[in-house]
């Protein structure tokens, strides 16, 4: 098959047999009334597989490199894309350029072109570009929106690539709510809390899961301290001078002691409204682990790490946090805070997956 290039480095094929063929054998082109014009990804792979002949101006044959530095010129960012459709391609999906601004769509296998509904909107970077998670939260929404699933394949230094399948969760328990209670007095240390009330230790910790039993008491982190006060369950005096402490002053006391302990606070209260058990994520990198009910009854279903809804991050380290959830047999999410006062949550799922 020959087609002729352009100066923007697609391909045209004029000859209407050979369109014909080149388009039925993977639906590769777009058919028009100059003949099949082939985009630059198109018309690369094809030549790389020895499929397609590329003629310049006066007949002159144009090889793969002469075209790939085309392609580049015309198109930044163009050699990230083309190792993910040369993949997808590989791995036998019929790839079409996507919807602005994902880079492709693809098809299932097996798929028919403008029969066979997309299965996957495709995002390509290299892991040298920043991960930003809301430019990543609105992709992952517009594609829900479509009903699509959304994959970013991405390209390490070494050309190798792994993707990722984003989805917004929607993570719920079914942990039943503590009930009417007066609020249960508790002792505030350097930087927990203790509960000694048998009573108090019994509800809150046998059926709320909530702190850690150390013999008879109960230890409350300061998160957990500052949501139950301020769901009025709790009666905080200070050990030493024995003072009331009011929700105030207890959360400027955990605001010094911990870096970024508000959106880690809005984080923990919208799991909890979700009737999730929430326990920290220290072991595993992360800012919390969620059960959907009590622990002693259930495995944590999440890994999630509470961030500003303007985070970024190198991908590096957004790997590191799936590879361990999944490693553990947990799903990975990144919640994402906005609103003067953390009021809005929002959940990011992240998981490694083979296409």
């Amino acid at each position: 098959m020959t087609g002729a290039v352009r100066s923007d480095a697609t391909v045209r094929i004029d000859d209407p047999s050979e369109a014909g063929t080149v388009f039925g054998r993977g639906f590769f082109g777009t058919v028009g009334s100059g003949g099949l014009q082939l985009d630059r990804a198109e018309s690369l792979y094809l030549l790389e597989m020895g499929r397609l002949d590329v003629q310049a101006e006066k007949g002159r044959t144009v090889d793969w490199a002469d075209l790939f530095r085309r392609a580049l010129r015309a198109e930044p960012g163009f050699g990230i894309r083309y190792l993910v459709y040369r993949d997808l391609r590989q791995r036998g999906y019929v790839v079409r350029a996507g919807p602005a601004p994902v880079a492709f769509s693809v098809l299932p296998r097996g798929g028919i072109l403008h029969k066979t509904p997309t299965r996957f909107w495709v995002e390509t970077v290299s892991e040298r570009e920043p991960f930003e998670l809301s430019r990543i939260q609105a992709l992952t929404e517009r594609a829900q929106a479509a009903k699509k699933q959304l994959l970013v394949g991405v390209v390490d230094e070494e050309s190798d690539l792994t993707y990722y399948k984003l989805r917004r969760p929607a993570p719920i328990g079914a942990l039943p709510p503590l009930g009417s209670s007066k609020p249960i007095p508790a002792v505030l240390g350097e930087d927990r809390v203790l509960v000694f009330e048998p009573g108090g230790v019994e509800a809150l910790g046998r059926q709320q899961a909530y702190g850690s039993r150390i013999g008879s008491r109960l230890e409350l982190s300061l998160l957990e301290a500052v949501y139950l006060v301020s769901e009025g369950l709790l009666e905080l005096r200070d050990a030493r001078t024995r003072r009331r402490v009011s929700k105030e002053q207890l959360l400027r006391r955990a605001r010094r002691l911990e870096s970024g302990f508000d959106e880690r606070l809005a984080v923990y209260r919208a799991l909890r409204e979700r009737q999730l058990v929430v326990k920290t994520g220290f072991k595993y990198g992360a800012h919390f682990r969620a059960y959907p009910r009590n622990p002693e009854h259930a495995h944590a279903r999440y890994l999630v790490h509470a961030v500003e809804d303007r985070f970024q991050a190198p991908w590096s380290e957004i790997a590191r946090g799936v590879r361990v959830a999944q490693g553990v047999r947990k799903e990975f999410l990144l919640a994402g805070v906005s609103g003067e006062h953390g009021e809005n949550v929002r959940f990011l799922s992240l998981e490694r997956v083979r296409p």
